[in-house]
């Protein structure tokens, strides 16, 4: 029997998130750039001889079958790499769930990096991403992790400079938003507000913070407020209580704040945290490489 091999599943936020068009094979090309923060789920790997995925997680209402993205990570490399033995996996997770935080993503991610750890298969990275985008756009990204820019689908991937140090203020909602909902209610126009996202890059490469957060923008978020208010409420009181800006994550419903100060941010938590409108309250570092 082998060890178990327990990795974390980084959760990603969008500092701008702007979308070209929309294609013909229904995708939409995006341009995006990508933070890894440190809020984490813990994915467990551990060979077994009986042939079989046994998944488990904390969290009843999720699958454990081929419909859960980290049971077909594992079985894509079992079936490409003619694997016979078996791999019990247990999720625990703490990344809010539907919630623009590319959760299901990153445990997938790490399912990628696991398998190829567990088996010693030596799978280049760039290979783990094909293998990755397969299941979904984001999680080429979500193994790559850290600061990137993110276009086509999410596929085409510029590792940037890790961001200036900072505290990031996370907050869900008690409801959650579906990605389809979103893109499916995205129109594109001549009204349509584009974040600077070459703006944002510049001020990233040079490390200035205030030209990022000045620069944060989401496609989706005139489109998600008109139907969740709550939204706009959240972003507002964090700027309220000395956050940088506020965003809206991904298609949402997570919505994070920038801030400087330690106290400040874990001020703010405390108020959301009064919230009964809030289901989870987190304050976090960004995760950069070299630290």
């Amino acid at each position: 029997m082998s060890r178990p091999l327990e990795l974390k599943a980084y959760a990603k936020v969008n500092l701008g998130l702007d979308v070209v068009r929309r294609r013909e094979d229904g995708y939409h090309e995006v341009r995006m750039v990508m933070q890894t923060v440190k809020l984490f789920d813990l994915l467990t790997l551990q060979k077994n001889v009986d042939g079989e995925i046994h998944m488990s997680t904390n969290l009843p209402y999720l699958p454990t079958n081929e419909k859960n993205l980290v049971y077909r990570a594992i079985d894509l490399i079992r079936q490409e790499y003619g694997i016979r033995e078996g791999v019990d996996v247990n999720l625990h997770k703490h990344i809010p769930v539907a919630a623009g935080m590319a959760g299901g993503s990153s445990d997938a991610a790490a399912a990628f990096v696991g398998m190829n750890q567990l088996f010693q298969l030596h799978i280049p990275q760039e290979k783990l991403f094909d293998y990755g985008v397969k299941l979904g756009a984001d999680i080429p990204y979500c193994i790559l992790r850290g600061t990137a820019l993110s276009e086509g689908i999410g596929e085409v991937l510029t590792p940037l400079p890790s961001i200036p140090m900072c505290w990031f203020l996370i907050v869900k909602p008690a409801f959650s938003i579906s990605t389809k909902y979103a893109y499916e209610n995205l129109h594109l126009s001549e009204e349509t507000r584009h974040p600077d996202i070459d703006g944002m890059v510049t001020a990233i490469r040079n490390e200035y913070l205030p030209g990022i957060t000045s620069r944060m923008g989401n496609v989706l978020e005139d489109v998600v407020i008109k139907d969740y208010p709550k939204i706009a409420e959240i972003k507002e009181k964090m700027v309220s209580m000395g956050a940088m800006n506020s965003l809206m994550s991904g298609s949402g419903s997570t919505v994070f704040g920038i801030y400087t100060s330690h106290e400040k941010a874990l001020e703010a938590s405390r108020a959301f945290k009064l919230d009964p409108e809030i289901r989870q309250v987190h304050v976090v570092r960004p995760f950069c490489k070299n630290a």
